[in-house]
């Protein structure tokens, strides 16, 4: 018990409540969002075509959300817009229940990707906000962790309970949303947070002078590059893995890539403290590095493996890739930020989603023309040359650390 209430002052009581959000809203987003196509489909009897317009233009609307909503926050201050984006939120959530109409549906899911976005990245900020540095990158594993745990039971209770991608379960989406707004607004209140909270001594930066320093971040721009890369070898592994499986072995293919994505979350769940407790003795590079080449190492297991021993050794070293890089990338991109910009350049780690929609269609492309080995190499090269893009970002910064050091001295 009294380790449970010193890990509990070890951080702020908003850090808890945000943490806990992160629980709640990948749940409901797992049962209502992940089945957004089924419910187009069955209760709005919307075409393919229509709902891949619908579920594009929310993913679309994203990667441009999280740059505006951090730059937004660092101007506006982070409690109040987030607070104005759960709402709304709930707001989007309810609305998918009150029409079938494709153009209103389309635009309540560009809504609900730009404020999600929003909420996202104005989140990530106000943690760091109220994190002290040496105790970010295992606050950013812990969230990350926190996500997957509700992406994992989320399933399981809808489909347990029959409200999976229902209008069930986007009454409960929307429930959940207004019932965060209404306890942040309160903790908010209570303890008269700051919107630049945990950073009292920086100032202001006007915003001309904040999108000069962000334009020309060349450090920023080789993270980010670095970032697009993996993210497309993670996307590329989330979508056209099913289909590679789903011809390789017509028989249980798909059965098998529902096991492999079990294993992925589970893997996360069970291991991700451990890991990120002895990674820390490495610096943030070091990390990224290891688990680009855990990422190769993956996709040269898909690439070879016959049979079902080998996909599930595979997914679990792509897996351990994953538990390093994401937190990592965080932590690197807080350690270059400038004096209060922080959402800014939070907001631009967006930009990587860009790999989303590279990698499914660029492993697409091989698998239909080259085929699964080709696909799965071809990842693994480009896994291992986001490395390239870090070292030189990380170079960059230290040669740009030493001489501001010169000059002050």
């Amino acid at each position: 018990m009294k380790q449970i209430l010193s890990n509990l002052k070890e951080y702020h009581p908003i850090v808890h409540l945000l943490m806990l959000g992160t629980v709640f809203s990948s749940l409901t987003n797992s049962i209502s969002l992940v089945f957004l196509p089924i419910y187009l489909m069955n209760s709005a009897h919307i075409g393919p075509v229509m709902i891949g317009v619908i579920v594009g233009a929310g993913a679309l609307t994203a990667t441009i959300g999280g740059f505006l909503g951090g730059t937004l926050s660092d101007f506006l201050g982070r409690n109040r817009l987030m607070l104005f984006s759960l709402l709304i939120l709930g707001a989007v959530f309810s609305g998918f229940l009150l029409t079938s109409n494709s153009v209103l549906l389309c635009l309540l899911n560009i809504l609900r990707g730009l404020f999600s976005s929003f909420f996202v990245t104005i989140s990530k900020a106000l943690l760091a906000d109220l994190t002290p540095k040496e105790k970010r990158f295992r606050l950013f594993s812990n969230r990350y962790m926190g996500g997957n745990i509700g992406y994992a039971i989320g399933p399981i209770i809808g489909t347990y309970f029959g409200i999976a991608g229902n209008k069930t379960a986007f009454l409960f989406t929307s429930i959940i949303y207004v019932g965060y707004f209404l306890v942040m607004g309160l903790l908010l209140r209570y303890k008269n947070t700051s919107s630049n909270v945990g950073d009292e001594n920086e100032e202001k930066v006007m915003l001309a002078e904040a999108w000069r320093v962000f334009s020309k971040d060349k450090v920023l721009l080789l993270f980010i590059c670095g970032s697009i890369l993996l993210t497309a070898v993670h996307g590329e592994m989330s979508v056209t893995l099913s289909q590679y499986l789903n011809k390789a072995m017509p028989y249980h293919g798909m059965e098998l890539f529902g096991y492999l994505m079990s294993i992925n979350g589970i893997t996360v769940i069970v291991t991700q403290v451990l890991i990120t407790r002895w990674s820390e003795r490495f610096g943030l590079f070091n990390r990224i590095a290891l688990g680009s080449l855990l990422f190769a190492l993956g996709e040269i297991g898909f690439a070879f493996s016959q049979g079902s021993l080998g996909f599930i050794l595979a997914m679990v070293i792509f897996t351990f890739g994953e538990i390093l890089i994401i937190p990592s990338e965080y932590a690197q991109l807080d350690e270059i930020t400038p004096n209060g910009m922080r959402g800014m350049y939070y907001g631009a780690q967006g930009f990587s989603d860009l790999g989303n929609f590279i990698g499914p269609w660029l492993g697409g492309v091989l698998l239909s023309s080259y085929g699964g080995r080709t696909m799965f190499l071809t990842f693994a090269l480009i896994s291992i040359c986001s490395i390239g893009f870090y070292a030189w970002g990380r170079n960059l910064y230290s040669r740009q650390s030493q001489q501001v050091t010169h000059y002050k001295k």
